[in-house]
């Protein structure tokens, strides 16, 4: 089947309005726009949430939360839990790239959180940014360690604040 094979429905196309084209066309002079007025200027669209002129919803609402400065977005966070770690080989080192290659992440530059829901079987090292309380002691249950993985940007504010720490 293509395109050419389908079938006309009646109806189903509109011819495209020719405007300005004389009286006689029932589009000509405004061109269906009306008298003057915003509207029946060119570019006339208004941008999503102008409200006429008067201050928008948006404005009289108080800002509330934390707002991340450099983005505005929450950074992603990506889940494993321990069950899913055994369908990876047993005494591997796993870091987010293997995570990644074993298709349990679609990123692996994204932040990756182990959590504790299952069981573990096999031991392993883990190498994430986070993990629940849960998920390390079921995978140091099963003879495994767990190591944190501290992103680039925050090793040097921990940097700066273990310094401070020692300082006191």
């Amino acid at each position: 089947m293509n395109i050419t094979s389908l079938p006309t429905i009646r109806g189903g196309m509109h011819r495209r309005k020719r405007v300005g084209r004389g009286i006689g066309s029932g589009h000509g002079k405004t061109s269906t726009r009306g008298q003057k007025g915003q509207k029946a200027r060119t570019g006339e669209g208004k941008r999503p949430g102008f409200e006429g002129g008067r201050t928008p919803l948006i404005r009289k609402l108080p800002k509330r939360g934390f707002r991340r400065k450099a983005t505005g977005q929450e950074p992603v966070i990506q889940i494993v839990n321990v069950e899913q770690l055994n369908t990876l080989p047993a005494g591997d080192r796993i870091t987010p790239a293997t995570l990644k290659a074993a298709g349990l992440i679609r990123h692996e530059d994204a932040r990756v959180k182990l959590l504790g829901n299952g069981a573990v079987t096999k031991r392993f090292t883990v190498a994430v940014h986070a993990a629940s309380e849960s998920a390390r002691a079921k995978v140091t249950e099963a003879g495994g360690t767990v190591e944190l993985i501290v992103p680039n940007q925050l090793q040097r504010q921990g940097a700066h604040v273990q310094a401070t720490e020692r300082a006191r």
